[in-house]
């Protein structure tokens, strides 16, 4: 069931290396997000296929962010995108039944637009202003973040600012997760940094 996989959800950084996603994977990271604006799609593939087997032996699904045509040539579980990333259903049509497809909400006008039965989880954000996304939307804040949790029957990951200390807060909203960035990628000890998020959002 995607909603047990969201609950600590790693979104890497530009250039992030295989040994960091298995020490968040190792932790408790619940779902991978390789989100990288520089390396080409060969790189990725590549990336991918180094990682899928560990991640799939350990019930971790490996999601690419925006890169459709890697996802089908790597075998990846599925795709995350943006609003302006493209059509959810001609995405979903691509992907076929059988891979996941995330989409970003930032605002509640933006759920009217979302086809039935295409996409499987929301990333909802962000919630706090965040130097990892320069050029991120208003902030929603949890008030936000709970209004489109409440107004959808898909699963919300919260996005933007967050760590091991909102986790009650994000569950309280309405949140089935909660994705980071820097909160693992920037640890000096990244695999515990995953498992205190992990912690952190199963006693919240």
């Amino acid at each position: 069931m995607i909603r047990s996989r969201l609950p600590v959800y790693f979104v890497t950084p530009d250039g992030a290396s295989p040994e960091l996603v298995l020490a968040a994977a190792r932790g408790g990271a619940t779902m991978v997000q390789l989100r990288d604006k520089q390396a080409g799609d060969d790189a990725l593939i590549e990336l991918v296929r180094a990682l899928k087997p560990e991640l799939a032996r350990r019930g971790v699904p490996l999601i690419v962010n925006d890169r459709l045509e890697v996802v089908l040539a790597s075998g990846a579980d599925g795709l995350h995108v943006g609003q302006s990333d493209g059509s959810p259903l001609a995405l979903r049509r691509a992907l076929g039944p059988g891979r996941l497809l995330g989409l970003s909400v930032e605002a509640m006008a933006h759920l009217g637009a979302i086809p039935a039965g295409v996409v499987d989880y929301l990333g909802v954000g962000p919630v706090r202003a965040t130097a990892t996304k320069p050029d991120h939307a208003a902030p929603l804040g949890f008030g936000g973040l709970a209004r489109i949790a409440a107004a959808s029957a898909l699963p919300c990951v919260a996005i933007g600012g967050v760590g091991a200390g909102d986790a009650r807060a994000l569950k309280a909203a309405g949140a089935a997760g909660m994705a980071v960035v820097s909160a693992i990628s920037a640890a000096s000890d990244p695999e515990a940094a995953a498992r205190a998020l992990a912690g952190a959002w199963r006693n919240a």
